[in-house]
């Protein structure tokens, strides 16, 4: 009997998209290289860039003991703003970097260096996210609104991170987690240490996860010159993401005391149950890191959407004792 021919991949595919993914499955043909640029292919990204706005959030509803629709608001603006600043961040990391995707295994697949849409289509396309996510933006407080201008500094630095640094993963952890500041002052009116305490916690989580991403292509960026700190650390990088582990923990489970200070004991205890809950799960994926193995670097860096929504579990507990 003749074996059963192997399904084509759908055309224009990114090498490290979800496969079956509904781009490549449902868009419509045209959008599909609009929708990889924005990695809508790739939801993990979105989903790291929206839970520290999720955990501010909820952070900031224990600390002032209040919610409304306003939280409601807040809430769904994080989603869709994640999504939206999430594309615009990565189309503008491919128009800085297609040369440098073009020259690696994992990223050539990518829309611009594969010729599926030039670099002034992408820079549109960039542009048009913004816009929309600028309009969610300025439905909140003034002082959310300056933190959301704020952000887009490290959003355009961090691009030219891997050229000039060995550690462009803290760039990526200051980008990525703004959203726990933003989210806390679009509830709260201001800042307060428990959301930058929080803000440093993620930043720590994000080169945990980060570096386990970055070691997927180690051999490739010594080849071109990119800096990271999965080429850094090399071999002690277990070491280091252990170190990065315990930061993460403590800066949480210290945010949670700062934040829940006012609340019941029982609250306190339950919120603390959440940075320890994570730091488990971050364990978990260090007992089964290879980091010769990009296959189960990519698996373990996915898994990380399900680390972020452990501790917001516990805190959205503590909401209600």
């Amino acid at each position: 009997m003749a074996p059963k021919p192997a399904t084509p991949e759908p055309q224009g595919q990114v090498a490290d998209a979800v496969r079956g993914n509904w781009v490549d499955r449902l868009a419509p043909p045209a959008t599909r290289p609009y929708l990889r640029l924005s990695r809508a292919d790739r939801p993990i990204g979105t989903w790291l860039l929206l839970l520290p706005c999720w955990m501010g959030l909820a952070l900031a509803m224990l600390w002032d003991g209040r919610a409304g629709l306003n939280d409601l608001w807040i809430f769904v603006a994080s989603a869709l703003g994640a999504f939206l600043m999430r594309g615009a961040g990565c189309t503008w990391n491919d128009i800085t970097d297609r040369r440098i995707d073009a020259a690696v295994e994992r990223t050539r697949s990518r829309p611009i260096p594969s010729g599926q849409v030039s670099p002034t289509q992408a820079a549109a396309w960039m542009l048009a996210q913004a816009l929309v996510a600028l309009a969610i933006l300025l439905t909140f407080n003034t002082a959310a609104i300056l933190l959301g201008f704020l952000s887009l500094a490290p959003v355009a630095v961090y691009p030219f991170a891997k050229r000039f640094t060995w550690w462009p993963q803290v760039f990526l952890g200051i980008a990525f987690n703004w959203g726990a500041l933003l989210a806390w002052t679009a509830h709260t009116g201001s800042l307060a240490p428990p959301a930058i305490v929080l803000y440093a916690a993620g930043i720590a989580w994000t080169l945990f996860y980060d570096t386990i991403y970055a070691h997927q292509d180690t051999e490739d960026d010594a080849l071109i010159g990119v800096k990271s700190t999965a080429r850094l650390f090399a071999d002690r990088s277990p070491q280091w993401l252990q170190g990065f582990l315990i930061a993460t923990v403590a800066l949480m489970g210290l945010a949670v005391i700062l934040a829940t200070l006012p609340r019941s004991p029982a609250s306190l205890a339950l919120a603390l149950l959440g940075p320890l809950a994570m730091g488990w799960h971050m364990q978990w994926q260090l007992r089964r890191l290879d980091t010769a193995d990009p296959a189960v670097c990519m698996t373990l860096f996915r898994t990380n959407r399900d680390t972020g929504l452990i501790p917001l579990l516990f805190f959205a507990g503590a909401w209600f004792l």
